[in-house]
């Protein structure tokens, strides 16, 4: 669905409400050219209580901590970014929607450095669905190794999330798509599994949870520290500073992504190579369960996750 299509005409951008047609930069901001920009992707969900967004508080601080390494200043604080959020999603009567807050630097100079270049923020948010497919998040999505490799924390900062840095996202995802897979698993330098193009990955095996730690280049995903938590709470043993080798892939009992998008969507074959019985496994099953019983609040757990309007 393109955006024309959504029932969606409001953006806020750098402290004003414009019209979604007119959020516009100039062809020469120093961010299309040289990817100098941070973002976040956030859900709202459509709760019994109204829209409630999941972990906001938590998007924000790796928001403002993503800026850090490129000396970004966000000249718009906390408290302004919530309040032209919620007032975006109540504006366009959402109920639930995708949340997209940018920061970047903008148009002054094309030199590399952006000493000159102003900084601006700008939100949006328009319905979004299923990412991975309606049927992804049941039967799972079939993946391929990317022969694209994860770029190292000594390279560029892998804990910030940065536009400049999907580049490496776009290659391995059109990579799978071209050759018949849904989705990428990306290795690090060292050949052991980072993640996939927007998501984090959990293996599961003899009833242990393990996904990649820190040092093997991931970004820390917000989805990923929830599973981790929901996994715990149910009495799994979950290993979060885990290294994967890519052999270990072929052999798992099951394999999910996790992210603001995919939510929890299951693995079902790599390189062809079923995962399991090549279905949803019983504990990405349980996980999900819990999961989207937590978000939508069927349950009052962990209530300080959301924002609610």
């Amino acid at each position: 669905m393109g955006f024309d299509e959504m029932d969606v005409d409001t953006v806020w951008m750098d402290g004003e409400f414009v019209d979604w047609d007119e959020a516009q930069v100039h062809v020469l901001t120093h961010g299309l050219h040289y990817g100098s920009g941070v973002f976040e992707g956030v859900r709202c969900y459509d709760t019994e209580e109204g829209p409630a967004i999941f972990r906001w508080d938590e998007h924000l601080d790796r928001f403002y901590n993503s800026a850090k390494p490129y000396d970004m200043e966000i000249d718009h604080s906390r408290e302004e970014l919530t309040e032209a959020t919620l007032e975006l999603i109540e504006r366009q009567d959402l109920e639930s929607c995708y949340i997209r807050p940018i920061a970047f630097y903008g148009y002054n100079s094309l030199g590399v450095s952006p000493q000159d270049c102003p900084t601006q923020t700008a939100i949006a948010c328009w319905p979004w669905g299923t990412y991975l497919g309606d049927e992804a998040l049941e039967n799972g999505v079939d993946v391929m190794v990317s022969s694209w490799r994860k770029h190292a924390s000594s390279q560029i900062p892998t804990n910030a999330k940065t536009t400049g840095l999907y580049v490496n996202s776009m290659l391995a995802g059109e990579e799978a798509r071209r050759n018949g897979y849904v989705e990428a698993i990306v290795l690090n330098k060292e050949g052991n599994v980072a993640e996939g193009p927007g998501e984090n990955l959990f293996l599961v095996r003899d009833g242990t949870i393990h996904t990649p730690g820190f040092a093997e280049s991931i970004l820390d995903g917000i989805t990923r520290q929830s599973v981790v938590t929901l996994a715990r709470e149910r009495g799994y043993d979950v290993d979060d500073s885990a290294s994967i080798s890519r052999g270990e892939l072929y052999t798992a009992d099951e394999l999910f992504f996790t992210g603001t998008a995919a939510e929890i969507t299951p693995i079902r074959s790599v390189d062809d190579t079923a995962i399991g019985t090549g279905e949803r496994g019983p504990v990405t099953e349980e996980l999900q369960s819990a999961f989207f019983d937590l978000v939508e609040r069927r349950t009052d757990d962990h209530d300080e996750w959301f924002t609610h309007l």
